[in-house]
């Protein structure tokens, strides 16, 4: 066999040593990583911080104020008498002007028209103790809109447009009778209980 032959074999044997040598490192760390998983699967291997590694952040989801039920009795407002804030809790421009401008056709008085945070419902309305009556006037005139009691004594009602807000409901279907007491919706606070506790305002008030 010549020198070169010889040369040869030698290098591909070393070859094979180091692919053999390589490999088994790999199947090794391979079956190190699969048992490790296991154990962590199964609770047998506890590893600090995984937990917060693999957590996922919850949804924010909005928390309810407990709200008032409409004081016994009490009917509905009439539009002409009742200020109603417009304001945008969304990125769509001119939004706030175009629903004031709505609510001011049907016959509600118009106060400020800003932009507040964004609010990811369809509209939250905001109202002080002396403005139940009216916020429940409001709130006929939307499909979803959320109530949010604020520690305040005036009848001014406040409504977020938030990004779940296309338009107003139809006059046809608002169901508001003058003569008609206003019904209790299910889950609110008697009024009674409500008029006697404190209210916490809002941290960014809606209106």
């Amino acid at each position: 066999m010549s020198e070169i032959d010889r040369n040869r074999q030698l290098r591909r044997r070393h070859m094979h040593e180091r692919q053999a040598v390589i490999f088994g490192v790999l199947l090794a760390a391979m079956a190190l990583i699969g048992l490790g998983a296991a154990a962590v699967f199964t609770g047998n291997l506890d590893l600090p911080g995984l937990d917060r590694a693999i957590a996922q952040e919850p949804s924010p989801t909005e928390v309810m104020k407990p709200y008032p039920c409409p004081p016994v009795g009490a009917k509905p407002v009439a539009a002409a008498s009742i200020k109603v804030n417009v304001n945008n809790a969304t990125s769509r421009a001119g939004l706030a002007a175009a629903t004031a401008a709505a609510l001011q056709e049907r016959g509600f008085v118009i106060g400020t028209k800003t932009t507040v945070e964004p609010y990811d419902g369809v509209a939250r309305i905001s109202f002080g103790k002396n403005g139940i009556a009216q916020a429940y006037t409001l709130l006929a005139h939307f499909d979803g809109a959320t109530m949010f009691p604020l520690a305040v004594d005036n009848a001014t009602v406040s409504v977020a447009l938030g990004a779940q807000f296309d338009t107003l409901k139809p006059l046809d279907q608002v169901g508001l009778d003058p003569a008609v007491p206003l019904v209790a919706p299910a889950g609110c606070t008697p009024y009674e209980e409500f008029a006697s506790t404190t209210v916490t305002p809002a941290a960014t008030p809606a209106g």
